[in-house]
């Protein structure tokens, strides 16, 4: 019924850029909060930032001032902006959303299914 694809990831030198994007797709009613988590080799998933419906954005203090989150509702999407990587961002970044569909009276979270950053010399 909905699907989050998410796109942006690749090989990057530290202190380089990468902009993640994640589009939704499907019978969609409403979508809420937009987030972008992370996973390392080993490590659990973690949040690296949120944003809410009316785009009211928060960030874990790891990305603070390096990562910008933002999202287009009328494309169904949530970007996440990335600057001055660091070697520790390396991970599977997944996309996650709140979504109401068209068929169902209650929403649910949905994930993507998470695309690779690397950053290394």
């Amino acid at each position: 019924q909905v699907q989050l694809v998410e796109s942006g990831g690749g090989l990057v030198q530290p202190g380089g850029s990468l902009r993640l994007s994640c589009a939704a797709s499907g019978s969609i009613f409403s979508i809420y909060g937009m987030d972008w988590y992370r996973q390392a080799p080993g490590k659990q998933r973690e949040l690296v930032a949120a944003i809410s419906s009316s785009s009211s954005p928060n960030y874990a203090d790891y990305v603070k001032g390096r990562f910008t989150i933002s999202r287009d509702n009328a494309k169904n999407t949530v970007y996440l902006q990335m600057n001055s990587l660091k070697p520790e961002d390396t991970a599977v970044y997944y996309c996650n959303a709140v979504i109401r569909t068209t068929t169902q009276p209650v929403s649910r979270s949905y994930w993507g299914q998470g695309t690779q950053v690397t950053v290394s010399s």
